[in-house]
């Protein structure tokens, strides 16, 4: 390609063009400019005739049952169904729980799952003490529920509860993605019927 040497202008000419394009932007910017107007005037005739009323409760439980955040406890099999129920086709991210924690100081839902053993139950406790209030906790299978086969073991704690309070039972051996589910919506029920208020504590 062919380049025409009367397109190319001079270092004076380009030096002229761009001090002319700086001041006519000064020049059309001595005031400052007008604020963003987000909704028009129609709009806002319209927003002051609606009005939201709700309880603090109400607020807070909604807060915090839409942005679950769980951090993992998971000890055998029923780590594959909580990964199916993590993908497209469950999708907990509709939940706000795809963010999985690995500090118990950032996550809000213990998921229990698996058998537990009384050498790893300190662990596990301190790990729940360690979690934020509010917190729940989520028993998922019937080995987190029970001890499942190996509740006869003396090794094998008879179930999560034994050692820190468990809000929801999920069982099943393991629970499919829809009983994880359904297991989950019941928590989020409970949540949204919990009170700020020092007597319910």
């Amino acid at each position: 390609m062919e380049i025409n040497p009367q397109m190319i202008p001079s270092l004076d000419d380009a030096d002229a063009y761009e001090g002319n394009i700086v001041e006519d932007l000064r020049r059309s910017s001595l005031e400052p400019l007008p604020e963003k107007v987000i909704l028009s005037e129609e709009e806002l005739k319209e927003l002051n005739r609606n009005i939201i009323v709700t309880t603090l409760d109400d607020a807070i439980n909604w807060a915090h049952k839409a942005s679950l955040w769980p951090v993992t406890c998971f000890t055998a099999c029923c780590t594959f169904e909580f990964i199916a129920t993590s993908m497209a086709r469950f999708d907990i991210a509709r939940f706000g729980m795809e963010v999985l924690r690995p500090s118990p100081r950032q996550a809000d839902l213990l998921m229990a799952a698996g058998t537990l053993s009384w050498k790893m139950a300190p662990q596990i406790k301190r790990i729940y003490e360690q979690m934020a209030e509010p917190k729940w906790v989520v028993a998922m299978g019937a080995c987190a529920i029970s001890g499942g086969i190996f509740q006869d073991s003396y090794a094998v704690v008879p179930g999560y509860n034994h050692i820190i309070p468990v809000d929801v039972y999920i069982p099943g051996c393991p629970p499919r993605p829809e009983t994880l589910l359904y297991g989950l919506e019941q928590l989020r029920n409970k949540i949204g019927h919990e009170s700020i208020r020092l007597e319910n504590k």
